[in-house]
């Protein structure tokens, strides 16, 4: 348990020092960050403001997914959710204290978003720090394990690496996809962006249940038991399916609907209605992929889900996206084809390196 502890100060120590870096880094550049992604004049000008206190807050950010990913390890995913609740809920209701105003609160508009998110945000990492450090659970830091040990960290960047770099090639690749979109015009970008964070949300439950599949095998092969590892990861997969089989009929059938909940405009509407109804054709398999990359994940071998990341995300998704949208003809409709082909060919991808078994040699 002692070492248990020492483990998450060093993992909270790195994770920290790394968002303070990147945070700097790209609050200087936010500006440059959105031209480089497609965005006009106009739309620079609007969200810089909003993009630079996001980034000023990455530090939150960083923070409170990796403190949630030692709960999990630890064996306490329940913490980890009621984390997320609180910090979700405040940001729920700060948003519209901080974007109109309420009382004595001045409104601050699109830049009100990003303070009610880092806010919410922060509050859920003080949270967090609060039962790592006086809480009751039987993973806890205590005054002996702050020493940053070298060693340790040494090791959690060769661990991480991979992990960061999956990270980065897919964040890298929604925004070249973003960029191909902008290039249709600011309503294809705000239907985009609204199915987008329509399909973010509907995959929380998922993303919970591969989260789950990463705690069980990294736990049981820590235990010498491979082959429960596997049994845990299929009875996830089975769960994930079904879960997300079920999304995709609803946004089939109610994509418009659902869309117009947050606009009216109805170009808007449109694109996100064929949005959620074409790129969710491939959620079965999303279910299978995200569970197997965070298996691998779990065994502690990071490195393949990055390889397979660049393959599929980079040399196919977006050559794909590209020639379907622009050569082809196709548009939006090309793009969100291109998601939903590549990222079921993703699943299947990781569905035969995870057949090799090799990732269960990883912490043996």
């Amino acid at each position: 348990i002692k070492e248990a502890g020492t483990a998450a100060f060093q993992l909270i120590v790195t994770g920290g020092i790394l968002a303070i870096v990147l945070g700097v880094s790209t609050f200087a550049y936010a500006p440059e960050l959105l031209s480089l992604i497609g965005g006009d004049a106009e739309l620079v000008s609007y969200g810089a403001g909003y993009t630079r206190i996001i980034f000023a807050g990455n530090i939150v950010i960083v923070l409170l997914f990796l403190i949630n990913g030692i709960f999990r390890g630890a064996g306490n995913p329940q913490l980890a959710m009621r984390t997320l609740i609180l910090a979700n809920g405040l940001n729920i209701i700060l948003d519209p204290i901080f974007i109109f105003g309420f009382g004595p609160i001045p409104g601050f508009g699109i830049e009100g978003a990003a303070i009610a998110t880092t806010t919410g945000r922060g509050i859920g990492v003080v949270y967090q720090l609060y039962h790592l450090f006086g809480g009751k659970h039987q993973l806890k830091i205590v005054r002996e394990n702050l020493v940053v040990q070298w060693k340790t960290v040494t090791r959690i960047l060769s661990v991480s690496a991979g992990g960061m770099g999956q990270f980065l090639i897919d964040s890298a690749s929604w925004i070249f996809l973003t960029k191909i979109i902008a290039s249709f015009g600011t309503d294809v970008v705000a239907g985009y962006t609204i199915a987008f964070r329509v399909i973010i949300f509907s995959i929380l439950p998922a993303w919970g249940f591969s989260g789950a599949a990463a705690t069980l095998v990294g736990q049981f092969l820590g235990a010498k038991r491979p082959d429960q590892a596997e049994d845990a990861v299929w009875i996830t997969v089975r769960y994930n399916v079904g879960f997300l089989a079920a999304i995709t009929v609803l946004f089939v059938l109610f994509g418009g609907p659902i869309s117009s909940l947050f606009t009216d405009n109805e170009t808007a509407i449109q694109i996100s209605r064929q949005a959620l109804s074409i790129i969710t054709l491939g959620y079965v398999f999303f279910g299978l992929g995200m569970v197997l990359i965070q298996a691998f994940n779990g065994a502690g071998d990071t490195k393949t889900p990055m390889v397979i990341n660049i393959l599929v995300l980079w040399l196919i998704e977006i050559p794909m996206a590209y020639v379907l949208a622009k050569p082809l003809g196709m548009g939006p409709q090309g793009i969100f084809l291109a998601i939903a082909i590549c990222h079921s060919l993703h699943a299947l991808v990781c569905w035969y390196w995870f057949k090799k078994g090799r990732w269960k040699l990883v912490n043996i």
